[in-house]
């Protein structure tokens, strides 16, 4: 009976130990998964794999475009750089621009960062400091470009619609005035989200948002906005001006066209003007085709991506689609950067003069290669 009473109990105590064995292996088991569940770059949906941005859009294609970006823009905001400094500052549009080649070539420098991160070949502390410094420095050459570029519409639209009006010394301190309260203000805009993205990564695998205090998270968001605000009024003020612009040059190319119809004297003369008001005409499209194509379809995808960062009102799959787009888009607008060069050379006559005259390019070659004539008039819009 002892012996009987001995192995029932026995058998029961290796079989609790068994189920102790087991539950302990799954508790393992799931304590390892919740562990690992922590690594994706979303937190808050971590039994999904499918939310790691580590893709090969992400790692591979996006660092070698960018590599090629920041080769190529290199090259050609050095020649800018070297060209718009030996101008002097005796317009509103060179003072304007000579802005816009800083912002280019800040914006630049920040490439090799991105590329380092993007392609996971970064520190923890590159990486920190590409969330902290580099990537606010592009977002932040990017709104400047864009605030030089309304103005430059402007003063090109004020050209086109009086001719004749001058400027003086006093405006043209105004005007530098006013590009150091653009840097300053947009700085102070910008400078709060690199104090506070100060928190300290509780792993290597983490997004810029997770260094963000809760103030800085709303900061983040209360820029996003402001910069939209910033990016569509420059947008609008783009628009009505070469619109306005075209109008005149239009109404130009008419009266020219019906003076030849009456058989005016002098339409040898007037016949190479009215080919340079077309090409101007189109030029006006070029910049606004540089504004719809880069920086028309970041401003759509960017206000959904900064809240799905900020709020906890989005899947897994949805915030990785918002950023695989917010990065495609983000690409199209750094592209600016090696177009704005390209603009200055079919816009800019001063910037092609110095350029040819220190190359010591024959004469013509200007004209030959823009399509464009030497001579200048009241209606024309050339920069």
């Amino acid at each position: 009976m002892h012996r009987q009473t001995g192995s029932i109990i026995g058998s029961q105590l290796r079989q609790a130990t068994r189920t102790q064995q087991k539950d302990s292996q799954t508790a393992s088991q799931k304590g390892l998964m919740e562990g690992n569940a922590t690594l994706p770059l979303f937190p808050g949906n971590q039994g999904n794999g499918s939310c790691s941005r580590d893709n090969v859009l992400k790692t591979v294609v996006f660092p070698t475009l960018y590599t090629f970006l920041f080769v190529a823009g290199l090259a050609l905001n050095a020649v800018a750089v070297w060209v718009f400094f030996r101008i002097p500052s005796r317009s509103h549009f060179i003072i304007y621009l000579k802005n816009v080649v800083v912002a280019d070539v800040t914006m630049t420098f920040t490439f090799p960062f991105k590329v380092l991160a993007d392609s996971n070949m970064a520190s923890i502390g590159l990486r920190i400091f590409v969330c902290r410094v580099s990537s606010v420095l592009l977002y932040l050459t990017m709104y400047i470009s864009i605030l030089f570029f309304g103005l430059i519409s402007i003063d090109r639209c004020r050209k086109t619609l009086s001719p004749f009006r001058g400027t003086n010394a006093a405006r043209l301190t105004r005007r530098k005035l006013l590009s150091g309260v653009i840097w300053t203000v947009m700085l102070g805009l910008c400078l709060p989200n690199m104090i506070l993205t100060s928190k300290t990564p509780t792993s290597r695998y983490f997004k810029c948002s997770d260094l963000k205090t809760e103030a800085g998270l709303f900061w983040h968001e209360v820029v996003n906005h402001i910069c939209q605000v910033i990016f569509w009024v420059n947008l609008v003020t783009v628009i009505v001006c070469y619109t306005l612009i075209t109008r005149e040059l239009y109404r130009s190319y008419s009266r020219t066209k019906s003076q030849e119809t009456r058989g005016t004297t002098c339409q040898a003369s007037t016949r190479k003007p009215s080919r340079a008001k077309r090409k101007t005409n189109a030029n006006v499209f070029l910049i606004l085709a540089v504004f719809f194509v880069c920086f028309v379809p970041f401003h759509f995808a960017r206000v959904p991506y900064t809240m799905s960062q900020t709020r906890g009102l989005f899947d897994c799959k949805l915030k990785l689609f918002l950023f695989q787009l917010k990065e495609s888009t983000l690409f199209l607008t750094s592209l600016n950067s090696l177009l704005d060069p390209v603009i200055y050379f079919f816009l800019c006559k001063s910037f092609r003069n110095t350029l040819f005259k220190s190359l010591q390019l024959p004469a013509g070659t200007c004209g030959r290669l823009t399509g464009q004539g030497s001579e200048s008039e009241p209606g024309n819009v050339e920069m």
